[in-house]
């Protein structure tokens, strides 16, 4: 077991993950700004926004403009999400560093997602994989891969073979996604060992949500099984709409908080990530789950109360 890998790499999602379901369209100054301040934090990837049809998700319906107005900064790369072969066009024109393609590990999930069977996901974004092969690094999020709130437990084998499959096609990477927050820690303790037997070679990352309070938990089980990436949410934003009560993904913030206090090496400033966290509610209207932006870091002490120093000299 790889217990202290020498640096752990983050994908910060909010602006896509955790926009697309905001009841209020976030305006696109907003968006640019905050993906530029997030350039500035030290983050591997940031997954900007979506090229789904604005009809689908209207809140990102600006994706083209965002994704030509930031500011590119060396050493991260800008991902986006792609649905399908329009949105893969729309995204290569847009110069994305990388696409995220994204298919549920339960059918019932993914009819209500993405209203289609998962053998017609697999066509469609295999169609993709092909087009853009040899020009941009596709990543593969496989959506429900522990649990479904429709069907129960995803079956580890399932997970595993359409990995494979996708594997097989080409792909640089691909994202587990613990979407509805159904994840325990020993269940991904036993998929993060079958991932790296199998899957060595391909980016792996892991995408968890705190909806039962167990992101965290789950985010420390993968690192002490050698994962060395996440998907994290600024602030904690997102959830799933098909998944009732759902609170949003890890908080980007809380997990660097965690992992830097235990000694592991993110890339990260902290001081500017918690910086624009603690904006977050500005710019969406209203507050958010993460913890660390309201509480500050543990390193941040308060003075003592007036009496105690009377207290002292008195038990002196």
């Amino acid at each position: 077991m790889n217990t202290h890998p020498d640096r752990i790499f983050f994908n910060e999602v909010a602006t896509r993950d955790g926009f697309q379901i905001e009841p209020d369209f976030i305006a696109t100054d907003s968006k640019v700004a905050l993906v530029d301040a997030l350039s500035d934090c030290g983050y591997a990837k940031i997954e900007v926004t979506s090229f789904t049809s604005p009809k689908a998700i209207p809140m990102l319906r600006d994706a083209e403009e965002v994704m030509g107005r930031i500011r590119r900064q060396p050493g991260v790369e800008y991902s986006v999400l792609v649905p399908n072969l329009r949105g893969a066009e729309r995204a290569l024109e847009a110069r994305a560093d990388e696409l995220n393609l994204v298919m549920s590990m339960s059918e019932t999930h993914n009819l209500a997602n993405l209203r289609m069977p998962m053998a017609r996901s697999f066509a469609a974004l295999s169609e993709v994989i092909a087009r853009v092969a040899g020009q941009t690094p596709v990543n593969v999020s496989l959506s429900c891969s522990f649990g479904c709130p429709m069907e129960g437990e995803v079956a580890l084998s399932t997970v595993l073979a359409w990995a494979r499959r996708f594997a097989d096609l080409g792909v640089r990477g691909i994202t587990v996604c613990d979407t509805t927050g159904m994840a325990h820690p020993a269940q991904v303790s036993r998929m993060v060992e079958a991932l790296q037997q199998d899957f060595a070679a391909l980016q792996l990352t892991m995408h968890f949500h705190n909806t039962r309070g167990m992101g965290l938990a789950n985010l420390l089980a993968a690192v002490q099984g050698g994962i060395t990436r996440f998907d994290g949410s600024l602030g904690g934003l997102g959830g799933c709409p098909y998944a009732p009560g759902a609170s949003g993904n890890i908080s980007s913030e809380d997990a660097v908080h965690m992992l830097q206090a235990m000694g592991y090496d993110t890339g990260i400033s902290l001081e500017k990530l918690l910086a624009v966290a603690r904006q977050m509610p500005h710019i969406v209207g209203h507050e958010v789950p993460g913890q660390v932006a309201k509480a500050g870091r543990i390193t941040d002490l308060h003075p003592a109360p007036e009496f105690v120093q009377a207290l002292r000299q008195q038990f002196a």
